[in-house]
């Protein structure tokens, strides 16, 4: 399995390895079947950028450190359920969001590392919640490595999963994280640290950031891991960068929106090269990634014209030169 561009999608040579989703998380495809081209100029109307396909280069490549995708609908469910219940005025749904929580530290903690899936795998209507999930997994995933109670592993999970529930409260950009704090800290069951992160995610380390210009260490360290793994994540879904962009992205924000403690702490714990990428390696020989196991930046790796995998761990002259962007070009 791998994710690729609707745009590489070969009716020939592969088919659907993950279901397709309508605005109404309603299965659009099933997996297991190919696209007929209909479908798929339908797909590109619906702005669905991505695909999970299995084909004969991807064959065996599981993706575990993919959120399977049950999981993940039911999650962006709930976000969505958190956002219309104060655009209809309804009871917030407390108890659901600490639960999905839970669920988020655990289906993290199982992982070495999470691999996201682009919020543009969805129609528009879902991406601001799929982009809310996405967000809080790679803040777990961060925030693992550090020494956390679990008690504090939840909190800063709501918080991630809630960073933009003020979006839902007001139209005004730079107010959001206000509106979203003002109205978390009402609700008794939610903690002041979970509140924060909203409040806080979009300050920056230098200071030149909103609301309240915070810098360094006035900006509380999970809401800096928050705002990392948002940056990361619209990176990867808004701007549609690959992993290995989007990390080297990250890395030039050291000392300026980011401090350079977090930042290595997310390049240790994020993978440059997931599963299903294909690349040349510093030898001419063109691969694909099949697994992450020890060093998350050192992939196990098969090489195409002979199906050997060869881990890059275990063979320190060998490199990743260029990342294969789609079927017919690298970068």
């Amino acid at each position: 399995m791998r994710l690729i561009t609707i745009d590489d999608y070969n009716s020939k040579t592969m088919q659907l390895a993950r279901p397709v989703f309508d605005k109404h998380k309603r299965v659009l495809l099933a997996a297991g079947r190919s696209i007929h081209p209909t479908y798929l100029e339908k797909l590109k109307q619906m702005d669905i950028h991505y695909l999970f396909i299995e084909d004969a280069v991807s064959f065996g490549i599981t993706m575990d450190e993919v959120l399977d995708m049950p999981t993940w609908i039911d999650a962006i469910g709930v976000i969505q359920q958190a956002s219309q219940s104060i655009e209809k005025k309804q009871e917030f749904p407390i108890r659901e969001i600490q639960k999905l929580a839970g669920r988020i530290v655990e289906e993290t903690i199982k992982r070495k590392a999470i691999v996201l899936i682009p919020t543009s795998y969805l129609e528009e209507e879902l991406r601001l919640y799929a982009h809310s999930v996405n967000v809080a997994l790679l803040t777990i995933q961060l925030a693992k490595m550090r020494t956390l109670t679990p008690v504090q592993l939840r909190d800063l999970a709501v918080g991630a999963l809630l960073h933009d529930i003020g979006k839902a409260i007001t139209k005004d950009y730079e107010q959001h994280p206000s509106a979203g704090f003002d109205f978390l800290r009402k609700h008794r069951e939610v903690s002041l640290l979970s509140a924060h992160v909203c409040y806080q995610h979009h300050e920056r380390f230098d200071g030149k950031g909103f609301p309240r210009g915070l810098k360094e260490e006035q900006v509380h360290e999970f809401a800096q891991i928050c705002a990392i793994a948002n940056g990361y994540e619209n990176a990867l879904s808004k701007d549609k960068m690959a992993p290995h962009q989007a990390i080297e992205w990250m890395m030039t924000k050291n000392g300026s929106e980011f401090s350079l403690e977090l930042v290595q702490l997310f390049v240790q714990g994020v993978p440059m090269y997931t599963p299903g990428s294909r690349v040349v390696l510093n030898n001419g020989r063109a691969a694909i990634v099949t697994k992450v196991v020890a060093n998350l930046q050192r992939p196990i790796v098969r090489y195409l014209d002979n199906q050997e995998e060869v881990s890059l761990s275990d063979n320190h002259t060998l490199l990743i030169a260029e990342v294969i962007k789609n079927e017919g070009s690298a970068q």
